[in-house]
């Protein structure tokens, strides 16, 4: 079992096909905003686009998308030739998988920006469909990155007293995020649990 985490190759392309294969599902069998129940009202598959980083986070206008586009790519380049150096000098098997998962999900969220504005047309107010006669809605590195999982697990109203929200809504967990985002989240994540034994 070790020797399989010792290969990263592995788990990004495990990865990369469940985040891949999920996204595609939901682009071509739900419209945008369209939701179903896993688990009662606290797990919900709900569909949305965003333009911009993990969990809905966003840079403004076509420019700011192109440039945090590169900067995925150059991200993903650097953190690929650094696992490449964990390997050749036998790592830790902990620090490998965790540098996989956050290059997995670098790259499960590139492929939607550069190319799923190429292979899918528009998902709202119609499903998308997979390579469109007409094309698809945006140009390379244009595309929007697909998010589904949504955890509402505690909905209710700020008390009048609270400051600056007193009154408002709040959703606990409010963002929406994919399999992409959860192996970036858990590699980094592990990384700061264990570093001690990681970085000797």
């Amino acid at each position: 079992m070790q020797s399989f985490f010792k290969k990263p190759y592995i788990i990004v392309l495990l990865v990369l096909i469940i985040d891949q294969a999920l996204k595609i599902w939901v682009k071509t069998h739900m419209m945008l905003g369209e939701e179903f129940s896993v688990i009662g009202d606290w797990f919900m598959i709900h569909f949305i686009e965003n333009n911009g980083m993990a969990f809905g986070m966003e840079l403004a206008g076509k420019f700011g998308k192109v440039i945090l586009s590169v900067f995925r790519i150059v991200a993903v380049i650097g953190i690929g030739y650094y696992l490449y150096q964990l390997t050749l000098k036998k790592a830790p098997t902990g620090l490998i998988v965790s540098i996989s998962l956050v290059l997995a999900g670098a790259l499960g969220n590139i492929i939607d920006s550069a190319f799923y504005g190429l292979i899918f047309n528009d998902s709202y107010p119609q499903v998308a469909t997979m390579f469109p006669p007409e094309g698809g809605y945006a140009p390379f590195l244009h595309g929007k990155v697909v998010d589904m999982f949504y955890f509402p697990l505690i909905e209710g109203n700020f008390p009048q007293w609270f400051p600056f929200w007193g009154g408002d809504r709040f959703v606990f967990f409010r963002p929406v995020f994919n399999v992409a985002d959860s192996a970036i989240t858990i590699g980094i994540v592990l990384i700061l649990i264990f570093q001690r034994k990681y970085f000797k």
